[in-house]
């Protein structure tokens, strides 16, 4: 469904289930040159299971127009926008990479109004190679294939992520291109990246939100990598924040690589 968020239409997509403010509601929230469809298993069960779900094509990407966030504190008030356009009072936040911290940001901006926050594949600071900034915006094409090699544990994805025989490595490139050509006045790759190597925010973040938060990271992630959580992990930890971590035997795309155990700890958390 799209709604009008800062003047702009948004898409989000609801899981095969009619939106309704009424139930429960956990946003989805995509990283670098994703789009929604990056959460299809996840949004879908949840959806199917009592949830309201808006996994979100951020602005500047894809079905959604507006403004292309040019940091983790736009993307963050984006994700405010949205909820009151949704009319939802509360949700939990769900984010990836890029996304964990904009669902990071917002929470901690947001306090009560969010119920969980989800950090999947995070890291604080996560700083950009400067090799892959400058690929990003010089040589796209060079800079998609070289994350996809660094974020891939396996070519062959499980049957319950995209389909038996999906070959995960040429369907994530194949997306990367989408998004990257859906805008033709930003270089959303190069922003985004940008983004998350410039946010300085999160240890006050950490400090500042409300509620319990789960990391769940990749055991072989090679962009961010499962210790580089450790300074967010032990500040939420040493504020009081209930904390649960899970790590996986994957890379960095946990939705794909790593579908059911992903989709497996989501649930149970926000279940608490």
């Amino acid at each position: 469904m799209f709604l009008q968020v800062n003047g702009a239409p948004t898409y989000c997509y609801t899981g095969g289930k009619p939106f309704d403010a009424a139930k429960p509601t956990v946003v989805f929230i995509h990283g670098v040159l994703n789009d929604h469809s990056v959460w299809i298993l996840q949004s879908r069960y949840l959806a199917h299971h009592g949830w309201n779900v808006l996994a979100l094509d951020l602005p500047g990407h894809c079905k959604s127009e507006g403004e292309a966030p040019a940091s983790v504190e736009a993307a963050a008030d984006f994700i405010a926008a949205l909820l009151d356009a949704a009319g939802v009072r509360t949700a939990a936040l769900v984010g990836h990479s890029w996304g964990s911290l904009i669902a990071l940001e917002a929470a901690a901006r947001l306090k009560e109004r969010v119920s969980h926050l989800v950090l999947v594949g995070t890291a604080y600071p996560m700083k950009v190679s400067p090799a892959l900034i400058d690929a990003a915006l010089h040589a796209p094409e060079k800079g998609l294939q070289m994350i996809n090699v660094f974020s891939r544990s396996t070519l062959a994805a499980p049957p319950s992520a995209l389909g038996p025989g999906t070959w995960v490595y040429g369907s994530s490139l194949a997306l990367g291109r989408r998004v990257l050509r859906s805008n033709a006045q930003v270089n959303v790759f190069h922003r985004g990246f940008v983004a998350c190597d410039s946010y300085t925010g999160g240890e006050a973040a950490i400090a500042a939100i409300t509620c319990p938060v789960l990391f769940l990271l990749g055991g072989l992630d090679q962009m961010t990598q499962a210790k580089a959580a450790q300074p967010l992990i032990q500040a939420a930890q040493a504020s009081g924040k209930a904390v649960s971590t899970v790590t996986l035997p994957v890379g960095h795309h946990q939705m794909t690589e790593t579908p059911d155990a992903t989709l497996f700890a989501i649930r149970d958390f926000l279940a608490c």
